[in-house]
This record gives C-alpha cells, structure tokens and sequence, in this order.
C-alpha cells in the first residue's frame, strides 16, 4: 500500500522532472539555433514521458500519482529553467547609449577583449553615442557590470541573437568562444 501511494508517485514526479527539464532544453536548442542536437535530447524527454504516463494509466485508483505527476511538472519547468541560464546557450546583443563621453567605458571593455563598434546618434535632448556588443551569453553579465561601473546612467538593452555569421571573430584572450555543439 505505501509502496502505490508514495513510492510510485515520488517516482513519477521524478521522471516527470527530467522530462520537463529536458523538453526545456530542448525548446530553448531548437530557438537558438542547436537543431541538430534537439532531436535527441526529444526522444529521451518523449521515452521518459511515456513510460511515465503508463504508470498513471496502471494506477489511475491512486490520487497521489496525479500529484507527482503534476508537481514534477512544476519542478521540471523550474529546473529546466535553471539548467538552461546554466549553460547560457548562444549569443546576445548589448545595445548601449549614453549621453556621457564612452570612451573609458569602450577602452576598459576592448581591454577585456569584448568587440565593440562605436557610432554616434542623435537623441531627444542632442548628441549621444550608441555601443553595440555581441558576444556569447555567459559573458553578458560581465559586460553589463562594466557598463554600471563606468557608465551608471547609460540606458542598454540585451537582445537574443539568433544567428552569429562568424563566431570566430568573437575570440577573448585568444581562444574561441564556441560551444562544443554549433548551432546552425
């Protein structure tokens, strides 16, 4: 009885986790461009989803199976979430103006080896310069912390970037910043 009533839904809710989590993953892959590794990480979330739900099927008398199986629902979306800001798959765009000289603020960034192209605009209240950087998601926390110490009051944006036509070109201290698996 305990077995049913505790066993098997804590089984389920796990199983349930992985698959949420995977199909997450597998989500995010397809959007940002790994469609070639997508298929597989889907038929590992499909398996464990129908195996799953046959134990839901066997043991449809047995309430607690509903709530393992939705609380692995609730937890997967989560940690899949968290898996994925993990990995920080693909690129992004820092788009920053300032009405304030940028020159400190593009000098520092190039000494980190971030790619920086630099023009100048023209706003509402007169002349403002507009650094656009691309790089690799997982450094994107780095640069923003750049632009607050040496620019607090410049206005950015972070945008997805789906597509890179030359990664190669975004090297850091001469080594590339390419993941193993590369989108297409």
């Amino acid at each position: 009885m305990w077995f049913d009533y505790i066993v098997i839904p804590l089984l389920i809710l796990v199983a349930r986790v992985t698959d949420v989590s995977l199909d997450t993953i597998r989500v995010i892959m397809v959007t940002k461009g790994y469609r070639n590794l997508a298929p597989f990480v889907g038929f590992f979330q499909v398996l464990i989803w129908i195996l799953t739900i046959s134990r839901i099927m066997a043991n449809l008398e047995i309430w607690t199976t509903y709530i393992g199986y939705a609380g692995g629902f609730a937890i997967g979306t989560f940690v899949g979430m968290k898996i994925e800001e993990r990995l920080a798959l693909g690129y992004e765009l820092v788009r920053v103006i300032t009405r304030a000289d940028a020159s400190m603020l593009i000098k520092k960034l190039r000494e980190k080896d971030y790619h920086v192209t630099f023009v100048k605009g023209a706003g509402r209240e007169g002349e403002v310069g507009i650094l656009f950087i691309v790089h690799k998601r997982r450094v994107i926390k780095e640069i923003i912390e750049q632009i607050n110490e040496f620019n607090p009051n410049a206005f950015y944006t972070v945008e997805d970037v789906r597509f890179v036509s030359n990664p190669e070109y975004l090297q850091r201290s001469g080594r590339l910043l390419r993941t193993r698996f590369r989108p297409r």
